[in-house]
């Protein structure tokens, strides 16, 4: 299945800035986490909205899927031609197929050291938690050398053999007839799956696999400042390698929860906070809460609902040490619902004593209201 143009899975258009890119990352990231969506498709939808947004929000990586897409320039043949070569191994498999693999093309020996797979791993932490980092255990299936036959798969005091078969090469050459005549392409030897050996007598403990599945601890440090989708990379901590190899990487995906009170936005919080008539009209010094402890606010008299205040530094520190972002605050007048008798006397004599005249912006605004339903 051919994969989705990384733009439509975002829902942005292909001139949209980062910003945009990164609000509706976060948007789709949280609507379609594992931990929160459990519908059947959530994790390839996750995986998916990730990879497009690993794409689009680096700027070298970008400008290159925008000129070639998911073709990559660098393997096949094409370069951004749009040609789908899946179903050859790359150049050199062409080259193999029309050309009998006599222009030099390397072969990959089947003994020589690679690298481990690398593994991901999901962590939910509180907002809390992501704003100022954590020292954490984590356990991880993975697989790791055998103890019994020390990876080679075979049964203690034997050791595996040269398949007899590629003689070692992990390859047979195979003569096909094609419209360019009879040519021999190389095939992985299918007795020893492309390793060049063979394990007589396997090892009881692992089955000839060499590895075994277990539960590993490892000690995490989760940095301050660590945002929802993003990721921590764990050096060493994947599969281990093979015939020797480097053993590969882990990737931590966080998932951080909301919180009652706050909303983060980068490395800025929001918050609303609630105010009465009497503060907004006569003003007053408030308590707000932040994530740093409470600190006072200076409200002034004549304060409007939906007024900004900004506490600098207490926001979230950035996650690379770049400095620490801001809180906002937005300010709601609010309007009591029940009054006794008394404070509905002491408002009326208010509205007898201002007369209930609208200031000159306010009966701007109503003349603006009434001349539109007129028709003017």
């Amino acid at each position: 299945m051919s994969k989705r143009d990384y733009y439509e899975v975002l829902g942005v258009s292909k001139s949209a800035s980062k910003d945009e890119i990164k609000k509706a990352y976060r948007k789709l990231s949280k609507k379609y986490h594992p931990d929160i969506n459990k519908e059947a498709d959530a994790a390839d939808k996750f995986k998916e909205i990730k990879e497009s947004y690993e794409v689009l929000s680096d700027d070298q990586k970008r400008a290159q899927y925008d000129r070639f897409g998911h073709v990559d320039p660098n393997q096949g043949f094409g370069g951004g031609g749009g040609g789908d070569f899946s179903g050859f191994g790359g150049f050199e498999d062409i080259f193999n197929t029309f050309f009998g693999g006599g222009g030099g093309g390397r072969r990959r020996d089947p003994n020589a050291p690679r690298a481990g797979a690398d593994l991901q791993y999901t962590m939910t932490v509180g907002f809390e938690e992501a704003a100022f980092g954590k020292e954490t255990d984590i356990e991880i299936p993975k697989e790791e050398e055998c103890d019994t036959c020390h990876g080679s798969g075979a049964k203690p005091g034997t050791k595996p053999e040269t398949c007899s078969h590629c003689k070692g090469a992990g390859q047979l050459n195979v003569e096909q007839d094609t419209p360019f005549g009879r040519i021999v392409n190389r095939r992985v030897c299918h007795h020893c799956n492309g390793t060049g050996k063979f394990i007589k007598v396997k090892c009881g403990t692992c089955g000839g696999v060499g590895k075994v599945q277990k539960r590993r601890k490892i000690h995490v440090k989760i940095p301050a400042g660590i945002d929802d989708g993003q990721q921590l990379r764990v050096s060493g901590q994947g599969e281990p390698g093979i015939n020797g190899g480097p053993s590969g990487d882990l990737y931590i995906v966080f998932h951080v929860r909301s919180h009652e009170f706050f909303e983060r936005d980068g490395e800025d919080i929001y918050c609303e906070m609630p105010i009465t008539f009497a503060q907004a009209a006569l003003g007053d010094e408030i308590e707000v809460p932040t994530l740093h402890g409470k600190v006072k606010l200076k409200v002034p008299a004549g304060t409007q609902t939906g007024t900004k205040f900004r506490l600098r530094g207490k926001g979230i520190q950035n996650v690379r040490g770049y400095g620490v972002g801001d809180q906002h605050i937005l300010v709601k007048v609010v309007t009591p619902s029940k009054l006794t008798e008394k404070q509905k006397d002491l408002l009326r004599e208010f509205a007898d004593i201002s007369g209930q005249v609208p200031d000159e912006q306010h009966e701007s605004f109503f003349n603006k209201v009434k001349r539109a339903f007129k028709g003017e």
